[in-house]
């Protein structure tokens, strides 16, 4: 397997037809150009979500996990930014040597970011729903700085995960790379997937039995739509992926990333949104909107 098929193809389709050697397809150029101007934006929210939840805001355990969501969307944007500019810049330059040279490690690179999102999203909905199932041990047992040894810990697990890909698939040959890829993805789908939902399940179920009264209900709100969100938006990129590994293309892989890109991007938004409504939805500045949400009563304030 060529890892080059793993990611998006250039902005342009350079192909060679006498009189016109870069032909450039619109489908594609709007394509990148979308996925740029997502990616931005999703980087400028990020970058607030960081700077309010790291100076702005009381921590708590999990504003704790939410402030490391933010710095792996981050990255993967970035590393997404990067790529579509290389992408571009092989456009006007209408050669791929530009973009060839780049193209395995910045894709290494946006699945470990990637990874590390799911992780994330994983540990904070199992922290929530323990809240809920045994919240005497919540309150009274839980070690203080759990939330950071587990950022601390998926941080190694995503960078061993990634370094044993890229070993295989920048070092070895394409069939070692292939079951590099498969593995992670086995891991990802049977290990930290199923948690995630299953925890999503129990919140929802418990908080709308309405048992819970006195729980933060904007914070499963923003829990249930940022992982609703990744479900819809961030699976595919990892289906897709996976059913390459098999020679099985399910669909362009412009769009896969960016519905990746949405997915990275929207996570701040939820956030504003949700801590902007009450009964009657008003706009209110960002930092009240992230307190709503992330200092709401119920949010145990112990140390992360």
């Amino acid at each position: 397997m060529d890892l080059n098929q793993t990611f998006p193809p250039p902005s342009p389709v350079l192909e060679t037809d006498g009189a016109n050697p870069c032909r450039i397809d619109i489908t594609d150029v709007a394509m990148d150009t979308a996925t740029l101007l997502i990616c931005l934006c999703g980087m400028v929210g990020n970058g607030t979500v960081l700077w309010l939840l790291g100076f702005r805001i009381r921590r708590n355990p999990i504003t704790t996990y939410i402030l490391n969501l933010a710095v792996a969307d981050f990255t993967f944007l970035l590393f997404m930014v990067t790529s579509v500019l290389l992408y571009m810049m092989e456009n006007i330059f209408c050669s791929s040597v530009v973009a060839l040279v780049y193209q395995r490690p910045l894709f290494l690179l946006s699945l470990f970011s990637y990874n590390m999102g799911l992780y994330l999203l994983t540990a904070i909905s199992i922290e929530r729903c323990a809240s809920i199932l045994c919240p005497l041990w919540y309150r009274c047992q839980r070690p203080q700085r759990l939330s950071a040894l587990v950022c601390v810990l998926l941080w190694a697990l995503s960078i061993a995960v990634i370094a044993a890909v890229t070993s295989l698939c920048l070092l070895h040959e394409d069939g070692h790379c292939r079951v590099a890829l498969i593995s992670m993805y086995v891991l990802n789908f049977l290990i930290f997937a199923p948690p995630m939902v299953a925890s999503n399940v129990i919140l929802f179920i418990k908080v709308q039995c309405g048992s819970q009264q006195r729980q933060p209900k904007r914070l499963y709100i923003v829990i249930f739509l940022t992982v609703l969100f990744f479900l819809i938006f961030g699976v595919p990129l990892s289906v897709w992926n996976f059913l390459l590994q098999f020679g099985h293309a399910a669909g362009p892989s412009q769009a896969v990333f960016l519905l990746a890109c949405i997915n990275s991007s929207v996570n701040p938004f939820i956030y504003f949104l949700v801590g902007s409504c009450r009964r009657r939805c008003s706009v209110v500045p960002l930092q009240v909107a992230f307190r709503r949400v992330f200092e709401e009563t119920g949010v145990t304030t112990i140390s992360p």
